[in-house]
């Protein structure tokens, strides 16, 4: 079976029972006050305790006293978190007094302190979306980022804060953004170079993560970065640092301008997770730009996490999630894609599906394979 079919049919039933529907009702009330008291348990030193002390389990007071929290803000803590399981609770030799009860470290909490993919995306909302949240509904009405205040009133998307983002808030940023593309990259280089190229432009090439692995798998390409100036001035330091300014260069710009021009006379263009910070209609713009500038042998590669073509329900609810990034932080009005519509904004532009991958790397990438309509 499909699994991203499983997971779209899942969301065509309402088969929970009305007893655990109100249990997650009341898991999304209180959501705001679980997420800071995670954030304390691990800040606190709190959650690594419980885990050092390994299947024998630490008591109320020890865990006081190793910490150097009070007794008081253990418990109120810890007993959150047991009703998350995030810790779960034994006592020596079927006591029943408190005092005997010990924590242990759940399967939850396991995967908050331990699990990359879980620490990313925390760390992510806590740093980057958690205060400008509280105004999603003002970003939705007004189809702005209006969240971004947070952070400043200097800019109209987060792409032109991001080199001006306090130091925690843009290390969580970068490491969100290449955790999930990154891990996709080993299997697309193959696919991407099956066919000699010797020039490829990167819209959206950011840090030059894809240009420098594209220049260290095929020693004959040169690579040109499109990006805001910001993006581009990090790329060539990258580049340079990895050896490669000979052959990675940047075009600076904002594709959507009018007044942008693109370099041409590619062998293939690459837009990864580049897309989904565009609404549909400025997709179909961009491409419809790009157009001109291919030749109908130009194969143009677009790398996305497209939400419906996951294997897990876990990633496409992380998809579904971050779509709300987008909207209270981001831009106000991108997202992430599903497979059709995302397509089809491309082909409105003059292009066709030529193939299509999915699954690549741990977080599901699909790679979508277009060419200018003869």
């Amino acid at each position: 079976m499909d699994s991203s079919r499983f997971t779209i049919e899942k969301y065509k039933k309402d088969e929970i029972r009305a007893v655990d529907a109100k249990f997650e009702a009341q898991k999304i009330a209180f959501s705001p006050l679980t997420f800071q008291a995670v954030r304390a348990l691990i800040n606190l030193n709190l959650l690594q305790a419980v885990n050092d002390a390994g299947t024998e389990g630490i008591t109320v007071h020890d865990l006081a006293e190793k910490c150097k929290v009070s007794e008081y803000g253990v418990r109120v803590l810890s007993e959150m978190a047991l009703g998350m399981n995030v810790l779960k609770m034994i006592s020596d030799f079927g006591s029943s007094k408190p005092d005997a009860e010990r924590l242990v470290l759940g399967k939850i909490g396991w995967f908050l302190l331990e699990d990359d993919m879980t620490k990313v995306n925390f760390n992510f909302t806590n740093d980057i979306c958690y205060k400008g949240a509280y105004d999603l509904a003002e970003s939705v009405k007004n189809g702005k980022p209006e969240g971004l205040k947070f952070f400043g009133d200097h800019w109209t998307t987060i792409y032109e804060a991001l080199s001006s983002l306090p130091v925690e808030a843009k290390k969580s940023w970068f490491e969100f953004d290449h955790f999930y593309s990154d891990r996709a990259f080993t299997e697309a280089l193959p696919i991407v170079f099956s066919k000699k190229i010797s020039r490829l432009m990167d819209i959206g090439g950011n840090t030059a993560k894809w240009a420098i692995a594209c220049c260290r798998y095929n020693p004959a390409v040169s690579v040109t970065i499109v990006d805001l100036p910001g993006q581009t001035a990090v790329a060539e330091e990258n580049a340079r640092l990895a050896g490669f300014s000979d052959r990675i260069d940047t075009c600076s710009g904002n594709i959507l301008d009018e007044k942008t021009r693109l370099p041409d006379h590619y062998n293939a263009i690459w837009m990864s997770q580049f897309l989904d910070c565009f609404s549909l209609k400025q997709v179909t713009k961009i491409l419809t730009k790009i157009y001109d500038y291919v030749e109908t042998d130009t194969d143009i590669y677009v790398l996305e996490p497209l939400w419906n073509k996951q294997r897990f329900e876990a990633s496409s609810y992380s998809l579904q999630a971050t779509s709300l990034y987008f909207t209270c932080m981001a831009n106000g009005n991108s997202k992430m894609y599903r497979y059709e519509e995302l397509t089809q904004a491309i082909e409105k532009a003059g292009f066709e599906l030529k193939c299509a991958h999915h699954n690549l790397g741990a977080n599901s990438y699909s790679l979508l394979v277009f060419k200018r309509k003869k």
